[in-house]
């Protein structure tokens, strides 16, 4: 069967078998509010980071079973008529409310609250999931290796490291997490985020000089490329490359280094580069780079920093850890009530969560509010009448989907909400080392906040 535009299929079989029977029982139009949020942070996270919202909203446009994916269902024998009828005309109509991307998060808090029939709430559950799970773990990953690299930029070099659809994901969950360029032309496209790149070592190997494969180089890209000086002497290539840039009328833009001692070579490329006057050549390292690494190179002289592994597979947290999960549903009455599992190590608190920040007399947050049972928009007043910030906003709204919200203009804003919102944290944030969150959450019943 040949691949599909919809994105419908992207699911769990369990989500259309819990239809099915929902659907037979009488239970399926029950309305439901489910929640996606995490129960803990990874050890070496102080805080996440949103990503991924702008994705979700987009495959949503495109949720919707198509005539052959029906039929593929009806084949498989598992399925019945109900169910494959309601599949037929299905397009969400429901409402989602989330954190902005580029949000900082913590325990407990609501990524996204999708609200609507117990069907339609049930069948986004592994889309949304797979999607932030993602996002969000690369976002993260990528907040701390700009934390570690001191304002010195960060490019994404990732995308022969992960899947080629990931690549793509993950190039645009690093922007939101700080960095400013990618080598994958699929995301330039696709999100507008400006691309790198020049050449790879098998470029210099194809010539019989260094200094042939040099001046190749800047004939076509201009004396402003970045030269790969470490094929064989580093020393020499430096030399060489300084020496093409000036054969072509210009100063060299870039050296790069991906191999050895990235700190000793550094300090002696720095110094032979001044040596030669090329006092405004600048500096890329790259080489299985994460955010401990460079944090060793802070006092080397480095300009920038390339980021491959590491950083699409979430530097040793390939997933968020998310989950979704419901906490209020019509009941046989036609209220609205909460619900809650009681497991043990997994349970939930019951009721829809409006979610605030609250900060110190400093201006750093100082607690995570959730109140749980609220009135959505009542509490949101509420929240900005006692000093905290609300952080979520509505993204769907009777199946309207934000469309605004995954544009290239959208990507470089959540990039600056992150770097607002990573501003007001705590110092304990900005740790690399492992630690609690560095905000804690706190949940409140209605009628119970204060200053």
């Amino acid at each position: 069967m040949p691949a599909s535009f919809s994105t419908a299929m992207l699911t769990d079989k369990y989500e259309l078998t819990m239809v099915d029977a929902a659907l037979h029982s009488g239970v399926s139009n029950r309305r439901s509010i489910f929640e996606l949020f995490g129960r803990k942070l990874p050890a070496t996270r102080r805080f996440g980071v949103v990503a991924g919202t702008g994705r979700i909203l987009e495959a949503l446009e495109r949720f919707e079973f198509s005539e052959d994916q029906i039929q593929w269902l009806a084949d498989q024998g598992t399925y019945s008529p109900l169910l494959l009828d309601f599949l037929q005309d299905f397009r969400f109509q429901g409402d989602i409310y989330g954190y902005a991307e580029g949000e900082c998060y913590f325990p407990g808090s609501p990524l996204l609250t999708v609200e609507g029939t117990f069907s339609e709430c049930t069948l986004l559950e592994t889309l949304v999931l797979s999607v932030l799970n993602h996002d969000c773990a690369v976002a993260s990953a990528a907040s701390r290796m700009t934390i570690a690299a001191h304002g010195r930029p960060c490019i994404d070099m990732g995308a022969r490291r992960t899947h080629e659809r990931a690549a793509v994901s993950a190039a645009r969950a690093a922007v939101i997490g700080g960095f400013i360029s990618t080598s994958d032309l699929e995301a330039g496209i696709r999100y507008g985020i400006p691309t790198v790149g020049t050449s790879a070592h098998s470029f210099t190997l194809l010539y019989d000089r260094e200094e042939d494969a040099f001046a190749a180089q800047i004939a076509q890209q201009g004396t402003g490329t970045t030269l790969l000086v470490d094929t064989y002497s580093i020393s020499q290539g430096v030399e060489n490359a300084v020496a093409a840039a000036r054969a072509a009328g210009g100063e060299l833009g870039s050296v790069r280094l991906d191999s050895g001692d990235l700190v000793a070579h550094a300090f002696k490329v720095r110094g032979q580069l001044d040596s030669l006057g090329a006092t405004s050549t600048k500096i890329v390292v790259t080489s299985d780079l994460d955010e401990y690494s460079i944090a060793a190179l802070g006092a080397a002289p480095v300009d920038i920093y390339g980021v491959g592994t590491k950083l699409v597979t979430g530097s040793g947290v390939p997933t968020a850890a998310l989950v979704y999960k419901l906490v209020a549903r019509e009941n046989e009455a036609g209220q609205m009530i909460g619900v809650a599992k009681r497991s043990e190590s997994k349970s939930t608190v019951a009721g829809r969560k409006v979610a605030g920040r609250r900060y110190d007399e400093d201006g750093y947050a100082s607690e995570e509010v959730l109140v749980a049972g609220a009135d959505w928009a009542q509490t949101q007043e509420q929240l900005r009448e006692l000093g905290m910030r609300p952080l979520q906003q509505p993204l769907v709204l009777g199946g309207e989907i934000n469309s605004d919200l995954w544009s290239a203009e959208a990507v470089l804003a959540a990039q600056e909400l992150h770097r607002r919102a990573r501003n007001e944290l705590p110092y304990a944030a900005w740790r690399l080392s492992e630690g609690e969150a560095a905000v804690p959450t706190r949940y409140y019943e209605t009628g119970e906040l204060t200053k």
